[in-house]
């Protein structure tokens, strides 16, 4: 039976290349996947799913795995760099993929709601409207029909000037001179709407300056003059670094491999013996946020980490060590990693 199962099908061409290479690393160490994890600091369940290409190993595993072979880490680093921009890319195309999906589901559905729509003439895609009052059958008897028109007929201040030569202008009849043709009634309602609103902003306005005035201490005047202090702003948060994908409150729950928590930005801030086994508070401070890990343990052996009022377990079940998922800490000394063997004998790490 290979030692190797066969790399997803799917897997960029160069991150499966860096998958093979770190393979046959491991392969002419000698070591196993849980020595590779004992000597590296990272665990086996991370070590496997860095070599079957589920998870890109972060760039402290790849330095420690360097030191392990002994291999050049410059070279080694190089490859890394190049997989995870194939592995970044990999990633864009998927979100830009779920993005695509969830406008077309959203344009589904407000096609549902949207009203009848059609290519007009000239191709471009105009929503049918209600006829305006007075262009429709219940126009005043007597008048003639009004046919708006995009354009107006002289060109207008906002439309473009007739082509041709303009026609003569026909002499004028004896009598008093024309009288002007009113206004369109569709001009003039938008106007009176429009005014209409600039007058209820400016209502509004006044009195809330009235409002304000009347309710504070001293002369009225001052108040009225008196700009209202601009809030606190708010800090922005850092930004993380390359590979970390979350910090404090979201990091709980969180696998700290998977979340890039893990490798040279985590620190071991308290430890303890419970009967033969080894147990760690695992502490990033870039993250903001702290995992136990036990080790040299036995399947059945369960470890705990709490802080701040919550608690994350893990288990040994196969191998020989183990991590619980993350809970926010504001530093390394007030979380508690807590071991309960297969045995019964408990343990606890003190703060140092």
């Amino acid at each position: 039976m290979p030692r190797w199962k066969a790399l997803p099908e799917e897997l960029d061409p160069q991150v499966k290349e860096f998958a093979s290479q770190l393979r046959r690393l491991v392969d002419r160490s000698g070591l196993s996947i849980a020595a590779v994890s004992d000597r590296t600091g990272y665990s086996k369940t991370s070590w496997e799913r860095y070599l079957n290409g589920r998870l890109l190993a972060p760039k402290g595993a790849i330095v420690a795995l360097a030191e392990v072979t002994g291999t050049n880490p410059v070279h080694l680093t190089t490859m890394w760099e190049l997989a995870e921009r194939a592995w970044s890319r990999a990633e864009m195309r998927h979100d830009m993929t779920m993005e695509a999906i969830r406008i077309s589901q959203a344009r589904a559905a407000l096609g549902e709601f949207g009203g009848t729509a059609g290519p007009a003439a000239d191709g471009s895609s105009r929503v049918k409207a209600a006829p305006a009052p007075g262009q429709g059958p219940e126009r005043p008897a007597g008048r003639p029909v009004e046919r708006p028109s995009v354009i107006p007929p002289g060109g207008g201040p906002n439309g473009p000037a007739r082509r041709g030569p303009a026609a003569p202008a026909a002499a004028p009849a004896a009598g008093p001179a024309p009288v002007p043709a009113p206004p369109a009634r569709r001009g003039g309602r938008k106007v009176a709407m429009v005014a209409a609103g600039v007058v209820g902003v400016l209502l509004v306005v006044a009195a809330a300056v009235l409002l304000s005035g009347l309710g504070g201490g001293g002369s009225p005047a001052g108040d009225v003059a008196r700009s209202p202090s601009a809030a606190p702003s708010s800090t922005a948060p850092k930004p993380l670094p390359a590979g970390v994908k979350c910090s404090g409150d979201d990091c709980t729950g969180q696998d700290p491999e998977a979340m890039g928590c893990g490798g040279e930005l985590a620190t071991t801030t308290s430890s303890a013996t419970v009967g033969t086994t080894k147990v760690e508070v695992r502490y990033s401070r870039t993250c903001g946020a702290a995992w136990a890990r036990i080790s040299q343990a036995v399947a059945g052996d369960k470890v705990t980490i709490s802080a701040g009022g919550a608690a994350q377990n893990g288990a040994v079940k196969i191998d020989k060590d183990a991590y619980t998922p993350m809970v926010a800490a504001a530093d390394g000394a007030e979380p508690k990693a807590c071991a309960t063997l297969a045995d019964g004998t408990e343990g606890c790490t003190q703060p140092r």
